[in-house]
């Protein structure tokens, strides 16, 4: 693992009901034992920050990149890429899992393109959780410009430290999670309870 990350810790910081969490049996065989699977049925992810994919309520399965995207459509696919597992959604994007090698790749089907975005699961799930926290607990006080300049610069730092591990989320301005750090120094996706969309909005 990249980043330390360990069963029911994101249960112990938000609450068991803001964590999503996907079974054992969801996953194929071929990925069910990997470490990515095991990080996604024991830690999951904070509700809200990316989703999660339903198994399928007749098989109990994920659906497989095959299934949600027409694989030959998309460049720089792997030929093993079909077989991955979908265990979510980003933006625009199916978010899969290469049992192989662990990665995670985002594939988006209206652009026919695929980015391997995360180098494991522990990447995903840490950029997750900082977002996820820095959307809950911002508040911009009485100086509204001030407060953007104080976003922007903890959006830079979850950019950096993450960079620091893994390169791969934030390696250009065009992956998924540097256009979400774009729309949140921004002051966009702030959930109506939340302290930043309160000082915000009123």
């Amino acid at each position: 693992m990249l980043f330390d990350v360990i069963p029911g810790e994101f249960a112990d910081l938000l609450g068991e009901d803001r964590v999503a969490t996907l079974p054992a049996t969801a996953f194929p065989p071929s990925a069910a034992s990997t470490e990515g699977a095991r990080l996604l049925q024991s830690v999951g992810v904070p509700s809200g920050s990316l989703w999660l994919r339903e198994p399928d309520e007749g098989s109990g399965r994920l659906p497989l990149v095959q299934d949600v995207v027409h694989i030959e459509d998309v460049e720089d696919a792997s030929e093993a890429a079909g077989g991955w597992p979908v265990i979510g959604w980003l933006l625009n994007a199916h978010l899969a899992l290469d049992p192989v090698s662990g990665a995670v790749h985002a594939f988006d089907p209206d652009e026919g393109t695929a980015q391997e975005l995360h180098t494991d699961v522990s990447s995903l799930l840490q950029v997750a959780l900082r977002f996820h926290r820095l959307l809950e607990e911002f508040t911009f006080g009485d100086d509204e410009e001030a407060g953007f300049e104080r976003l922007e610069s903890e959006v830079e730092r979850i950019r950096q430290e993450t960079s620091g591990v893994d390169p791969l989320p934030f390696r250009d301005d065009g992956t998924l999670w540097s256009v979400i750090g774009e729309e949140i120094a921004m002051g966009q996706l702030f959930s109506g309870g939340s302290p930043g969309a309160r000082s915000l909005h009123g």
